[in-house]
C-alpha cells in the first residue's frame, strides 16, 4: 500500500490515496501506523477517496482507530496532495467531509500549494449540537468542574465537537491531565477536543490542544476556528484573528453569523510503502 505522511502546522497523517488503493480495516490500520516508534508515526490515518458530490471524500480515523467528522488540518493536506498529485488540478475544489461540503481555494506557487484557504462551515452553538448534556441553550463561559478545579468553558461545534477554556498562561495547563480529563467528562456523551487558549491581543491568541482520540497535537484547525468563534462570544477579540499553535500558525475568519474560514498551509514530509502483511 502506497502511503504519504503529511502535515498541516504538525498536525501530521498517513494520507492513503483510495482512487488507486484499498483499505479494508482503516480503524485498525490507524492504530497500528499511528504507532510513534512501532509504525509509520502520526497523529492518525486519512483517506482519499471518491466522491460522487464533491472532487474527493476524506475519512478521518484518530490514532486510537475512532472516525472523526472533520479535520481542518487534514483537508488542507488533502487538496495540496490532491493538487500536486493530479487528482484536481484547480486553485478551487470541493471535498466531502463527514461534517458536510467543504470549499477549498488554493494559492500556488510554480505548482506548489503555498497556501489554503478552507470555508469551515457555520458554527453550532446549543447543547445538542455539540453534543453536551444539560439544557438545550449555548455554552458560553459556562463553569465546569475538571477533576477538584472550577474551569469556565465555551463550547463550539465545527461538526466535531470543541471545548474552549481561556486561561492566563497555557505553558501552565497539564494536557495530560486536565485534557483528558475534559476530553472523557461525564456531560459530552461522544468525549470532547478540549483547547486552552491565551489572549494576546485583539486579534492574536496562542493556544495548546487535546484531541479526542489522540491526545496533544500540535495543531488542530477546526479547534483553531472553534477558538475564533469563542473568542467573539467572550467579546474578547476581532473576527479575524491570528492563532498561534505550538505547530505553527492558522488565520480564522467568522466574517458573520454563518461562515468560518481558516487559512494555513500544508507539507509533504515523505512517501512510503506499507508492507500489508503487517496490516491487521
Amino acid at each position: 500500500m502506497k502511503f504519504t505522511k503529511m502535515h498541516g502546522i504538525g498536525n501530521d497523517y498517513v494520507y492513503v490515496n483510495c482512487f488507486e488503493e484499498n483499505v479494508k480495516n482503516p480503524s485498525e490500520l490507524s492504530i497500528v501506523i499511528s504507532d510513534r516508534h512501532f509504525g509509520i508515526g502520526s497523529d492518525g490515518l486519512i483517506l482519499i477517496m471518491p466522491s460522487q458530490v464533491a472532487d474527493a471524500k476524506m475519512r478521518i480515523f484518530n490514532a486510537d482507530g475512532s472516525e472523526a467528522q472533520m479535520c481542518g488540518n487534514g483537508i488542507r493536506c488533502v487538496a495540496k496532495y490532491m493538487y500536486e498529485y493530479g487528482l484536481k488540478k484547480s486553485d478551487r475544489m470541493t471535498i466531502e467531509t463527514g461534517a458536510g461540503l467543504k470549499t477549498i481555494e488554493l494559492t500556488t506557487k510554480n505548482g506548489n500549494v503555498t497556501q489554503i484557504r478552507v470555508e469551515m462551515g457555520t458554527p453550532e452553538l446549543l447543547r445538542n449540537e455539540i453534543p453536551m448534556l444539560g439544557d438545550n441553550i449555548q455554552v458560553i463561559n459556562e463553569p465546569l468542574q475538571v477533576n477538584n478545579t472550577i474551569l469556565n468553558i465555551t463550547c463550539v461545534s465545527m461538526g466535531n465537537p470543541h471545548c474552549i477554556t481561556f486561561v492566563d498562561d497555557i505553558d501552565s495547563i497539564d494536557l495530560n491531565v486536565t485534557g483528558k480529563a475534559i476530553e472523557n467528562h461525564e456531560l459530552f456523551p461522544e468525549r470532547i477536543n478540549a483547547h486552552f487558549v491565551q489572549q494576546i491581543s485583539a486579534n492574536k491568541v496562542k493556544m495548546r490542544t487535546w484531541e479526542r482520540g489522540s491526545g496533544e497535537t500540535l495543531a488542530c484547525g477546526t479547534g483553531a476556528v472553534a477558538t475564533g468563534v469563542a473568542c467573539v462570544l467572550n467579546n474578547l477579540t476581532e473576527r479575524i484573528i491570528n492563532t498561534q499553535l505550538p505547530g505553527g500558525e492558522l488565520t480564522v475568519e467568522w466574517t458573520d453569523d454563518t461562515k468560518t474560514f481558516m487559512t494555513g498551509p500544508a507539507e509533504i514530509v515523505f512517501t512510503g510503502q506499507w508492507d500489508e502483511d503487517r496490516s491487521p
